[in-house]
């Protein structure tokens, strides 16, 4: 063990602050850390326990040969993942998914983080990371105390870190019907890479149009969590809707839209003008929903304009009533919540340190992930990384092609770059195929997913071998 070393501080007791101090620990580098209850509890949390679930006790599927949540579970306890020893121990009957319980798993995490020689657990609110301290890890999640969200917004420069987040679809493009669909920009205006079809064009006629805005006006919505009121931190943005909650960036939920007039969406986000249906060249659309690509490798598109807070079972049913994409399967539904998360793709290096000031690393939810494992995760990467760096080791990262490589490349900007046009709107996510670097054209579409999977761990151990030389056992 080495004791010597000056230790680093990890600022929160969720699974992703618990998962980076064992993964720390592990690596023999002593760890300070910083949990803010009982001092300050939150609306969500009902115990002092470390990595309490305040949601659903479900890790989701864990099926590691067509599922990337699985795969991640799998490739999590590869590498000697606390989360995933624990949920292990205290998993319930649920059939195919992971589910824990909840005290059980809590309790698990937390003994074993106080059980751990080279951990020191302080409950104390952290207002702001002290510049005496060298190296820390906030990961604080989406419950961010107002304070230290001030100091983090205030390091990061950004004009605001928690918002209501007002956020849209995305499709997998393989599930989109090109029978109906079409690409093309709009007046087949031409991007940066040079192209005049940057998007994906479904057209709608009058009486479908009417259906859809009907099939929205009438959908059941989802209402905001107690912890999710409104709060006087930080200022409103740019568009409120009915209930006078503020939305980022001014993105008003489509159905907000559609409250505000029949014709509104044909007239914003669903526009058909400048576009010539090639399957229909002498019919214009009364209506057209386009999709812009989300990430590099174009097996993800955006619904442009689309953000909602509908239910989910609401959107998939109500989406799918868009010609084209009658079979069009999700990688993430729209939202709308209370979140805090930076832009991670503009702040974040690659090794998940603030770029303006390194000594700083964040993980878990508010790097910009989805879900229990996801933010566990991000939470050994980033103890992972910080190890390696305490220890005067060059940080390997894990391969694009592992569902934890794919994860961080979507949290730091490798995978939401475009050929054509450059950065798009960062938006939290699960893991999901479509972050994963594409396979050959000779990989048939029913095996695509045990391919991903087999490829994903057979490169997860060579990584082990060569960058995980103390990996638990």
């Amino acid at each position: 063990m080495i004791l010597s070393l000056e230790p680093v501080h990890v600022v929160g007791g969720g699974l992703a602050g618990s998962e980076a101090a064992w993964q720390l620990a592990r690596r023999g580098v002593r760890v300070v850390l910083h949990e803010m209850r009982p001092v300050r509890s939150t609306a969500a949390h009902r115990s002092q326990k470390l990595a309490e679930l305040v949601c659903s006790n479900s890790f989701r599927s864990d099926d590691a040969q067509t599922s990337a949540i699985g795969l991640l579970h799998q490739e999590m306890r590869r590498v000697g993942s606390l989360i995933m020893r624990a949920a292990d121990a205290n998993k319930v009957p649920a059939g195919s998914a992971l589910a824990v319980d909840r005290d059980g798993f809590a309790a698990a995490v937390t003994a074993a983080i106080e059980g751990e020689a080279l951990i020191d657990v302080r409950r104390e609110e952290v207002l702001v990371p002290p510049p005496d301290w060298d190296r820390v890890i906030i990961a604080t999640g989406p419950l961010t105390s107002p304070a230290l969200a001030d100091a983090v917004a205030a390091l990061t420069g950004e004009a605001a870190l928690s918002f209501y987040d007002a956020i849209a679809p995305i499709v997998h493009r393989d599930t989109i019907d090109f029978g109906i669909a079409w690409f093309q920009s709009r007046y087949d205006k031409a991007g940066p890479a040079g192209s005049g079809a940057d998007y994906i064009n479904c057209p709608l006629t009058r009486q479908q149009y009417d259906a859809f805005v009907d099939a929205l006006l009438a959908g059941e919505k989802t209402a905001l969590r107690d912890f999710e009121n409104p709060l006087p931190h930080p200022p409103p943005q740019a568009g409120e809707g009915r209930e006078g909650v503020p939305y980022f960036d001014g993105c008003l939920p489509i159905e907000v839209m559609a409250e505000r007039g029949r014709e509104t969406l044909r007239h914003g986000p669903m526009k058909p003008f400048g576009l010539t249906n090639p399957h229909q060249p002498d019919e214009r659309p009364y209506a057209v929903v386009q999709l812009r690509q989300d990430n590099r490798f174009g097996t993800l598109f955006n619904m442009v304009g689309f953000q909602t807070k509908l239910k989910h079972g609401e959107q998939v049913r109500i989406f799918r009533t868009i010609p084209g994409l009658e079979r069009a399967e999700f990688a993430r539904l729209g939202g709308l919540h209370r979140n805090t998360y930076l832009n991670s793709p503009k702040l974040l290096d690659a090794t998940l340190r603030l770029k303006a000031k390194p000594r700083l690393r964040f993980a878990g939810q508010i790097t910009g992930c989805e879900g229990y494992v996801e933010s566990a995760a991000v939470g050994l990467l980033a103890g992972r990384f910080a190890a390696a760096e305490r220890l005067g080791e060059e940080p390997r990262l894990p391969p694009t092609t592992t569902a934890l490589g794919a994860l961080l490349a979507h949290i730091t900007g490798g995978h939401i770059e475009t050929i054509d046009a450059g950065p798009r709107s960062f938006q939290p996510m699960n893991v999901n195929f479509g972050l994963f670097p594409p396979l050959g054209p000779s990989v048939v579409r029913s095996a695509r997913k045990q391919t991903l999977c087999a490829r994903a761990l057979a490169d997860l151990d060579a990584w082990i071998g060569a960058a995980m030389p103390h990996a638990a056992e």
